[in-house]
């Protein structure tokens, strides 16, 4: 189904949703897009609450679906459902604020239809002023015909290929009322059926592992796993690189710093270095005292600009504040106060209200002080 504007063809679009026991978020969502697609779809998968009620205020394209632990079936079930041009996906916890709003209806009206998914950036964490502090991107719009599907059932991931096309569009993300057990419950139920992981269900399941500080657990399926998956040479470059930080990240906890550092190294295989990787290996040299090499790698970290392309996370703290603030330790504790002093301040402009940047500043302003009476 296709509109016709000013003798032009506007593409349509088919909002799918999955939910379930989403009422203090889901009014929320649909408010901020009811009027920039062409039809709601709505999976339900077993809400107990008034989610259902409330979506009825939107659309009567409401759908049950039972929960079977795969949230890629549901995605499916629920894109099987759209009957318009183009199909959007959110969970009940985003929205679009109002300036993408105004960008997603210019995009519309520009797309063209032969494009066969468009990426929007997916804005994760702020700080206190306000700015993006945690991003990546996702094909959020993609082209109905196609028939996409939704791959995994944790952690799913679309797979899409063809014409793409990077809008400057954002999805925002308002907050996570998810069952913080969940994702982790499901991998372990897999694992009891005696089920067969495949590389991407054993990565995002020792990153469970790892966000629940569950870190014997985590460096058993690491060493077992990330170390096969990167031998096969076929993994995302992103999952790569995120793989070797987060073993390194386990190795570092678990007080084995060189195996963190072999990891490391390792992960500069995959192209130039990030500056999530730069920072760890500044960190090891940092904690063997040798602070001019753990300065060339923040330095480096501070030259590492992500790409506007880039699909993997994006955590901004590692080539901004973060960075400079090490740096800042590292020439203090080499007597170098006053360029110890300029990084601080570098991070001050990222980070004003920080405590520890605003010590570091009392600190090394009387150190400064000191120096100039003596």
């Amino acid at each position: 189904m296709t509109l016709h504007l000013g003798g032009e063809e506007l593409v349509t679009v088919s909002l799918c949703m999955i939910v379930k026991d989403e009422e203090q978020a889901i009014g929320r969502c649909l408010d901020s897009v009811k009027d920039l697609v062409d039809e709601i779809v709505i999976v339900d998968t077993g809400s107990t609450d008034r989610t259902k009620e409330i979506v009825r205020r939107y659309t009567d394209r409401i759908y049950d679906f039972q929960w079977i632990d795969d949230f890629a079936a549901a995605r499916n079930y629920s894109f099987g459902q759209a009957a318009m041009d183009y199909i959007l996906w959110l969970d009940a916890d985003d929205v679009l604020l109002e300036e993408d709003r105004k960008k997603f209806v210019r995009l519309k009206e520009q797309l063209d239809p032969h494009i066969d998914a468009v990426t929007i950036d997916y804005h994760l964490a702020f700080d206190a002023n306000g700015n993006v502090t945690f991003r990546t991107k996702r094909h959020r719009l993609v082209r109905r015909e196609r028939g996409f599907r939704w791959v995994g059932a944790v952690h799913e991931y679309l797979e899409v290929r063809g014409n793409i096309l990077h809008s400057d569009v954002a999805v925002t993300h308002r907050g996570d009322g998810r069952d913080p057990e969940r994702n982790l419950r499901i991998y372990d139920q897999r694992l009891a059926r005696g089920e067969t992981f495949s590389p991407r269900d054993l990565y995002y399941f020792a990153n469970e592992l790892c966000d629940h500080r569950q870190y014997d657990r985590a460096v058993y399926y690491a060493v077992y796993y990330y170390e096969k998956f990167l031998d096969t040479k076929k993994g995302w470059v992103e999952d790569n690189i995120s793989a070797c930080g987060r073993l390194a990240d386990c190795y570092f906890a678990l007080r084995e710093p060189e195996k963190a550092y072999q990891t490391l190294t390792q992960c500069l295989s995959f192209g130039p270095p990030r500056a999530e990787i730069c920072c760890r290996i500044g960190y090891y040299f940092f904690q063997k005292g040798d602070f001019r090499t753990a300065i060339f790698w923040y330095n480096l970290a501070t030259q590492q600009e992500p790409s506007s392309q880039e699909m993997g996370f994006v955590n901004t703290a590692w080539h901004t504040w973060f960075p400079h603030l090490q740096l800042c330790i590292c020439y203090d504790r080499l007597g170098e106060h006053e360029t110890a002093y300029h990084h601080n301040e570098m991070a001050r402009k990222y980070q004003p209200n920080s405590p520890q940047v605003l010590h570091n500043k009392r600190y090394l302003e009387e150190v400064l002080n000191k120096k100039k009476g003596g």
